[in-house]
């Protein structure tokens, strides 16, 4: 008697290439956006400036959420405090793509973000 076996297929979280801002262009929280890799890996997220957060989303599929980001004026350093509670309610988006965005999105950039910066 043969005992069959699933295995949950893994997906990686986000595999959309991450935006930096040029720095030397950033004024009011605009920057120049342009798509890059550092060695292979993207930029650190606390860089990010509003429109980079908003981009970010919009690239990941979330259109009518990304307007939120902008309205409440979340850039990159933001993004990485926001809480679960925080996306799902403090922005105001309809739960389910709030749902997908935090554990999709923001939870694994944070996680990136920790694990970058503490080695």
């Amino acid at each position: 008697m043969a005992i069959s076996q699933t295995v949950a297929e893994v997906k990686e979280p986000c595999s959309l290439p991450m935006l930096s801002v040029d720095m030397e262009n950033k004024e009011n929280g605009s920057a120049g956006v342009k798509n890059s890799m550092e060695n292979g890996r993207p930029p650190d997220p606390a860089d990010w400036a509003v429109m980079d957060v908003v981009n970010y989303f919009r690239m990941a599929g979330f259109e009518e959420q990304a307007s939120a980001f902008q309205e409440q004026e979340i850039d990159g350093k933001s993004l990485l405090l926001m809480t679960r509670n925080d996306v799902l309610t403090g922005l105001q988006l309809k739960l389910g793509p709030a749902l997908k965005i935090y554990e999709y999105h923001v939870k694994p950039l944070q996680t990136k973000h920790l694990k970058h910066n503490s080695s």
